[in-house]
């Protein structure tokens, strides 16, 4: 996805909200008067959250993300209103009242954005001894549980009782709930901090309590960590300097338009949550978030090597939930391999073909989180011989086919199955990862006692082809699990299916990847055998 990093900045900033003054007449230390919903007969956008969205002062260096937000909306058809308060973690958004002002204006209908957590882990009382910074007492207790802490407030002069930051969430997020909005739980903003070519992606595990929270309350998550770092590890470290102030948390101006966008992205990527009709059309510009809906998994030890997996349905389907009972091999290898010594992150998607997978982005964000001594295992096929914009032409060789895509209305150039394989190969070995070819599993069609390889058959001789040629592994799972599925026979095969032939369920996918791992680690030279229980 490429945000818009250079948009103009103009009036249409502050369209949706009308800012007050922010001190009445005759005072001189009064706190600002909010941000109110410009037209009350309109639906409102409402933000809470810290600095990295509120709007700055303007001798600040910085901007936050809600500042260059409304641009992208309609101000005909919704108002957008930024209540983020720089310097708040959630704990003290909701102790100080600017949460109970937020939602005193909430109706039924209105949209919440919820992003707390870079001033979660302060301290809950004091900053610890001999510390320069200011004193403060914001911090929340860590976790998602019940857990208390009684404290006779340093600054407030008041006995508090802190909870954890998962209680401060769900109280938001029900309080919405009651006043009949919808609240969208964001994680937080990328700070500029690289190691080994590699942007942070999450300070602490701030995101992902917010996807256990989302999850758990049924509620909209939408992953900013992972677009913005997605965005920044293509631009790389000296372009994304350029989009940050002093430091490295808060933006400049042109920082927060990208974040802006990136929240956009996000919002128009959620399935059935956000009207498509009530962008401006910047906002209509802007790329929706592909990926946010399928809960791809990443890293979960990022200093460890990875073993990321790249495939269609039969590898990873769905959201990775078992939805009708189908369930991909990818999801059940990891537990053959030692997660103390490597990662596995299956990043295959349904429906792909090895042309789709790249034309539709998977593969561009898989790269963003390969690196050096990474293992890359691929397996296409299923969707190749499909006849429509997924298709690939058939073979091995360097044959093209010029056409307009029927889903983007563009013209694209459409290559054999074996050349995209091996763009994949190539690509991987130019960044140091080991990459492995896998055929296609077999389905479950039957003749004389024998699984039936179909139009399989030539997808895994070109998969070998391309693996000889470019002299990298080559795992023939058609082959293997098709011996594995006779040697049961087809009485017991058929209760390893979730549907008619393609979709195993979870037993299923537990032996086909057992069969994986059998043969990852018999490969020749033992490239992985290290790795494997």
């Amino acid at each position: 996805m490429k945000f818009l990093h250079s948009l103009a900045r103009s009036l249409s900033l502050c369209l949706g909200v009308v800012i007050v003054a922010p001190f009445a007449i005759g005072q001189t230390a009064a706190a600002p008067v909010e941000p109110q919903p410009r037209d009350a007969k309109l639906p409102t956008l409402w933000i809470a959250g810290d600095s990295t969205a509120a709007k700055a002062p303007a001798t600040a260096g910085h901007q936050g993300w809600g500042e260059p937000f409304p641009s992208y909306f309609d101000p005909a058809k919704i108002n957008v209103v930024n209540r983020a308060r720089g310097g708040r973690s959630s704990r003290t958004f909701i102790t100080e009242g600017l949460w109970d002002d937020l939602i005193a204006g909430v109706k039924a209908g209105n949209f919440v954005l919820i992003q707390f957590g870079h001033n979660d882990s302060g301290a809950t009382n004091a900053e610890p001894p001999g510390s320069t910074k200011p004193l403060r007492a914001r911090g929340s207790l860590p976790g998602l549980g019940e857990e208390t802490e009684e404290i006779d407030n340093v600054l407030t002069k008041k006995h508090e009782v802190v909870h954890t930051f998962g209680w401060y969430i769900r109280k938001m997020i029900a309080d919405v709930r009651a006043k009949g909005g919808k609240p969208i739980v964001l994680s937080l903003t990328v700070r500029n901090y690289w190691k080994d070519g590699k942007v942070e992606r999450g300070s602490g595990e701030y995101r992902q309590w917010d996807h256990a929270l989302a999850d758990a309350a049924g509620v909209p998550f939408l992953d900013l960590t992972r677009i913005v770092a997605d965005e920044y590890q293509e631009l790389g470290e000296e372009k994304v300097k350029a989009l940050f102030s002093a430091d490295h948390v808060h933006t400049n101006e042109a920082g927060a338009e990208t974040n802006a966008a990136a929240v956009v992205a996000g919002l128009k990527g959620l399935r059935n949550v956000f009207p498509k009709d009530l962008f401006s059309a910047k906002g209509l510009a802007v790329e929706p978030d592909q990926i946010g809906w399928l809960n791809l998994p990443e890293p979960a030890k990022p200093a460890l090597p990875t073993i990321m997996l790249i495939g269609d349905s039969t590898v990873r389907n769905g959201r990775d939930d078992g939805a009708g009972g189908q369930w991909g091999w990818g999801d059940s290898l990891a537990d053959h391999v030692d997660l103390s010594k490597v990662n596995v992150v299956n990043r295959a998607v349904g429906g792909t073909s090895t042309r789709s997978f790249v034309a539709v982005g998977y593969w561009r964000r898989v790269k963003t989180l390969l690196k050096p001594g990474d293992f890359l295992l691929m397996q296409f096929g299923h969707n190749d011989d499909k006849k429509d914009d997924r298709a690939s032409l058939k073979g091995a060789g360097d044959e093209t086919k010029e056409l307009v895509n029927p889903k983007t209305g563009k013209p694209e150039t459409v290559h054999t199955y074996g050349w995209y394989l091996r763009q994949y190969i190539r690509e991987a070995k130019a960044m140091g990862v080991t990459p492995i070819v896998c055929s296609s599993v077999p389905r479950k069609i039957w003749k004389d006692g024998k699984v039936e390889p179909g139009a399989l058959a030539g997808y895994t001789n070109w998969a070998h082809e391309i693996a000889e040629q470019e002299k990298v592994g080559f795992v023939d799972l058609n082959a293997l699990i098709s011996r594995r599925y006779e040697t049961l026979g087809q009485a017991k095969v058929d209760a390893l299916f979730a549907d008619e032939h393609t979709h195993t369920t979870l037993t299923g996918a537990k032996l086909n990847a057992e069969i994986v791992a059998e043969a990852l680690k018999q490969m020749p030279g033992d490239p992985l055998h290290a790795y494997f229980r």
